[in-house]
């Protein structure tokens, strides 16, 4: 692992400069990885940051069970050898800061939620300090959204952007934000393979004549989080998805099962409008709700 300073990544691009690599697979690390993959992108050679889960899969598939940083090292080296993972171009500075502000608003919820609830089982002297906490991630996860609303407000494509996204019963400042923020693939994807990224999209687990229960998993969850939000409001205010799940629970679906396939069905308007520039075009009801 590089320490991060300016001296190793100029080395690191340096070396890779004389080894003319067709691509670079490196795992995502939590965040650990953006500078190395910033640097490395810069410099021209394509790079692909790969899910962690997927490389395990992989190792397991070959036999490799043992973990050290030289055998992951050789599995990555496999991995981008045999599956050929598609590199995708890397946000600019200012969609890499509205990701990272996202990101930090789920961490400070995160830990809003997680001392609220400590404020139920905590003794009473300690109150006094939960509360106090309390308050102040409130201030903060106000004040990161009011960065948020600043980064989207600042740049003429997110504002036309958002302007569409939220055109839509049901879909907020912080969903149009996400869907901006970590889906920078919305309209240019086929609406099979949009649902499929955010891990919407219903995958068979059959084998020869049993058919297996079709499930959602994987993907990229802050987006799907977000679109459900956006599901549980549009079921109610949004016309077209009120029609939809209306017509899944009358069929016997679960009311889960329901509101999963309305957030795929979201993904394929909002990818549809971002794709041709539309906005809404179904009549509104008077009083809009979102998330």
């Amino acid at each position: 692992m590089l320490a991060g300073g300016s001296d190793e990544f100029g080395e690191l691009v340096g070396r890779l400069g004389r080894l003319t690599p067709t691509l670079l697979v490196c795992e995502a690390t939590g965040g650990y990885e953006r500078a190395v993959v910033a640097a490395v992108a810069a410099a021209g050679v394509p790079v692909v940051v790969a899910n962690p889960r997927q490389v395990r899969d992989f190792a397991r598939g070959t036999g490799q069970l043992a973990k050290t940083d030289r055998i992951d090292a050789g599995l990555l080296a496999l991995f981008a050898e045999r599956v050929r993972p598609t590199p995708r171009p890397l946000g600019d500075a200012a969609t890499q800061l509205l990701d990272a502000l996202l990101t930090r608003r789920r961490q400070l919820l995160e830990m809003l939620v997680a001392e609220k609830n400590r404020l139920g089982y905590a003794p009473r002297p300690l109150h006094r300090g939960i509360r106090q906490h309390i308050r102040w991630l409130e201030r903060r996860v106000d004040d990161v959204t009011a960065e948020l609303a600043a980064q989207i407000e600042a740049s003429p494509v997110w504002r036309a952007k958002e302007d569409l996204l939220r055109s839509v019963p049901g879909v907020g400042p912080i969903v149009s934000a996400t869907l901006l923020g970590e889906l920078p693939e919305l309209g240019t994807l086929s609406h099979k393979q949009i649902a499929t990224l955010v891990g919407v999209a219903p995958l068979a687990r059959d084998s020869g004549t049993l058919r297996g229960k079709r499930m959602v998993y994987g993907g990229r969850a802050p987006v799907r989080t977000a679109l459900f939000l956006a599901a549980l409001c549009g079921r109610r205010w949004n016309p077209q998805l009120k029609v939809f799940y209306e017509r899944l629970i009358a069929a016997g679906k679960p009311k889960k099962v329901a509101l999963i396939a309305c957030a795929r069905k979201l993904l394929t308007i909002l990818n549809a409008m971002v794709r041709d520039g539309e906005r809404w075009a179904l009549p509104v009801p008077s009083v809009q709700h979102s998330c």
